[in-house]
């Protein structure tokens, strides 16, 4: 019965499931190597911690003048901006700016920590826009496991009071054009025995959560978001991204969802597989953001098939 279901979510919500053709695999291995790299600029202070980021820029003559700002996974215990460099360079190679970040885990520091380091990221991103060769109003979001969720969560509550904090540039707005979320976390829920998760601090109660998940800010008017999840992920089930593509869908919210067949939570640690996320979500940026267009009818499917 579960694989009737998904079959048929598949056939009716649209979803792509993934496997890299080996002409595209060929053709993304052609890419440019990314431009220069310039590491640990301090962007703001989390409390006591000097904040950083990492600026990969694109190779001379294929830049898009948009910034992709890219947040790490690691449960919120672990993880640094240093594990991405291999993920970030396919978007650099394509045209982006693509920045590395750091945020505070929580064991340094409980919610809403995390989101004020990275929306500290989006401004100081809006404020540099001139120097880092960006349109400041193109600037989207990228995060992997629990960096997808804090991606998700920034997409959703872009200039919100609540959720600003108050460190690093004072301001400049932190709405975003469009997210990319990789095998994302998507909601943040007590533990079985009632406790807080151990993302908020001790005492939070039901509320607190909800105002802590994503899930909680997906609406019309959310910007554009692309999904990548492997169909062989046990860390985070495939169902759970289904389920959030579902929630876009319901919303209106322009959306793609891309399964990769066969393979784990962290797939594009394969560089084959990060060249290939990166593509389609450049195809997705591109569409949306950078040359917005409409298509004209396609096709009608089997009927309309000559």
């Amino acid at each position: 019965m579960r694989e009737m279901t998904r079959r048929g979510f598949l056939e009716t919500a649209g979803m792509a499931a993934v496997a890299p053709a080996a002409g595209v695999v060929a053709a993304q291995s052609r890419l440019p190597a990314a431009g220069a790299i310039e590491k640990n600029v301090v962007f703001g202070k989390g409390g006591n911690t000097d904040l950083k980021l990492d600026i990969y820029r694109p190779p001379a003559g294929t830049e898009k003048r948009m910034a992709t700002i890219h947040i790490h996974g690691g449960g919120f215990t672990a993880g640094s901006k240093d594990t991405l460099a291999d993920r970030i360079a396919p978007f650099a190679a394509l045209g982006y700016v693509a920045i590395a970040t750091q945020y505070r885990l929580f064991g340094e520091a409980k919610w809403p920590a995390q989101m004020d380091d990275v929306k500290a990221a989006i401004r100081w991103t809006r404020a540099n826009a001139k120097s880092l060769g960006v349109d400041p109003e193109r600037i989207a979001v990228v995060g992997y496991s629990a960096g997808g969720q804090l991606a998700l969560f920034a997409a959703g509550t872009g200039n919100r009071p609540e959720f600003e904090g108050n460190n690093g540039t004072p301001g400049a707005g932190t709405q975003v054009a469009a997210c990319c979320a990789y095998y994302p976390s998507t909601d943040v829920r007590p533990r079985p025995d009632g406790s807080a998760n151990a993302l908020l601090p001790a005492g939070s109660d039901e509320a607190a959560h909800r105002a802590a998940s994503p899930l909680t800010y997906i609406a019309k008017g959310y910007p554009p978001t692309v999904i990548f999840h492997g169909t062989a992920d046990v860390t985070i089930p495939l169902e759970s991204s289904e389920r959030l593509f579902k929630q876009f869908r319901d919303a209106k919210v322009p959306a793609e969802f891309h399964a990769f067949e066969g393979v784990p939570h962290a797939f594009d640690s394969n560089p084959e597989f990060a060249r290939s996320a990166a593509g389609l979500g450049d195809f997705f940026i591109d569409r949306h953001v950078l040359k917005p267009r409409t298509y004209p009818p396609f096709g009608g499917g089997a009927r309309g098939a000559r």
